[in-house]
């Protein structure tokens, strides 16, 4: 494995612009057709690609498939389907800067979650930090001030499932490789979606087909730049650079949806981030 931690920001970048873009087409798709099916048609393309990927680094799809700990496998690919799912619903009634200025909170559920779910300790620092991030969501939400969107829910709520979507991924790579458990993510992802997804099948009109075509890739390519960037960087190098996410998406919605930033979620985004990336800091120099 390589160490080039410039290469890895480079990569991550790269990455966040990918996948912003995915968002962008996301809401795109989910406006005219069912979201259930978008999601189902992206996940067939995920899965195929696991399975690709998982025979390369295996050799089998029997030995990536290989687990002592298969419910916990099947519930993380579970979590992250129903979090897209409903994170695209939040693109759709709240739109992209709402939802990924609220969604930026869920490093930091992580951090407050890893002591119960993960047994790891939490110093003053970092409760601090989580402390004052989730003041920056109710800058964002401005709870008091008028009506709350209910919407806000949908980005919240996918945050909470993203969040033990990946303190169950730690807790899986005490056991199990992290081609094993990206194979389950692709394979229950695309099971539980077909299940739901079937039945609200909706024919694509004209472009939209190659619209679709073009999440499928998007969605592959992210998670491919997304491997490569793990493969040549230390995690605590590059992970504060995904929040570039975020911008890339508001500047989609602005441009491409005619979405406005308030002074009030561009304000709460900022303190969300800010303590955001001081606990990833923090968490890593614990952990080296």
């Amino acid at each position: 494995m390589r160490n080039d931690n410039r290469l890895g920001i480079a990569l991550m970048t790269i990455t966040t612009f990918v996948f912003a873009m995915q968002d962008g087409i996301s809401r795109y798709l989910a406006e005219n057709y069912n979201v259930f099916m978008v999601v189902m048609v992206r996940y067939w393309f995920f899965a195929a690609f696991v399975i690709a990927i998982a025979r390369h680094q295996k050799g089998s799809v029997r030995a990536a498939a290989s687990t002592t700990q298969p419910l916990l496998q099947g519930l993380r690919g579970l979590l992250l389907a129903g979090e897209i799912c409903v994170m695209v619903i939040g693109f759709v009634h709240l739109g992209l800067v709402e939802s990924h200025a609220i969604f930026a909170v869920y490093p930091l559920l992580i951090a407050a979650l890893s002591g119960p779910v993960l047994g790891e300790s939490v110093g003053w620092r970092r409760w601090a930090a989580i402390g004052i991030g989730f003041a920056g969501v109710l800058v964002i939400l401005r709870p008091g001030v008028g009506v709350f969107a209910p919407a806000a829910l949908f980005p919240l709520a996918a945050a909470m499932m993203f969040a033990l979507y990946g303190l169950l991924t730690r807790y899986a790579a005490r056991r199990d490789s992290a081609a094993t458990s990206f194979f389950w993510t692709g394979v229950t992802g695309a099971v539980l979606m077909t299940a739901i997804g079937l039945p609200n099948w909706q024919m694509l009109v004209g472009w939209d087909w190659a619209v679709l075509a073009l999440l499928c890739v998007t969605g592959a390519g992210g998670h491919f730049l997304l491997i490569k960037t793990y493969e040549v960087a230390e995690a605590g190098a590059v992970q504060p650079f995904a929040y570039l996410q975020l911008p890339f998406a508001a500047s989609l919605g602005i441009l491409a949806f005619g979405e406005t930033i308030s002074a009030n979620v561009a304000l709460g985004a900022a303190i969300v981030v800010g303590a955001g990336v001081f606990t990833l800091i923090r968490t890593h120099r614990k952990s080296v």
